[in-house]
């Protein structure tokens, strides 16, 4: 399993009134993660735009387990979970200073410029496979492991 890690400096405007980061926010650091991800493991994410094709978010599992706030240094481990004919799972865990802060799943289908669900071509799904955890089984809904 190929791992990758997202380092992001929280910024003032990412916080609530009570100073620590506002939970939307971890989704867009799964997000930023997940295409650092595809651009040191797969492929950048812009060549599967330019071939017209895009990994739509189905789903979104996030555990908060403590704050983090204003300047904290966040470490967004991410890596392949599963991967199959046409969705993907992603894994990831959030960290400050080797405290976990976060975990969570996302889940990707594949789809065209127009929206509609495609496969993910044989090729990518095959390199794909390699580098998810146990070898690209996909695991029921709601199963992630978390113990990683």
């Amino acid at each position: 399993m190929k791992r990758s890690t997202y380092r992001h400096r929280v910024p003032f405007y990412e916080t609530d009134a009570m100073g620590i980061v506002h939970h939307a926010n971890y989704v867009r650091y799964l997000e930023l993660a997940r295409i650092a991800w595809m651009d040191e493991h797969d492929r950048p994410y812009r060549d599967y735009i330019a071939d017209g094709l895009h990994f739509s978010t189905t789903r979104v599992d996030l555990h908060y387990v403590r704050s983090a706030g204003f300047d904290d240094l966040l470490d967004v481990t991410v890596w392949l979970d599963w991967v199959g004919g046409a969705s993907l799972g992603m894994a990831y865990q959030i960290d400050r200073a080797g405290t976990r802060v976060a975990e969570g799943i996302t889940e990707h289908a594949m789809v065209d410029g127009g929206g509609r669900p495609r496969r993910i071509p044989t090729e990518r799904r095959e390199r794909l496979s390699v580098l998810a955890r146990d070898g690209g089984v996909r695991r029921r809904r709601g199963t992630a492991d978390r113990s990683r």
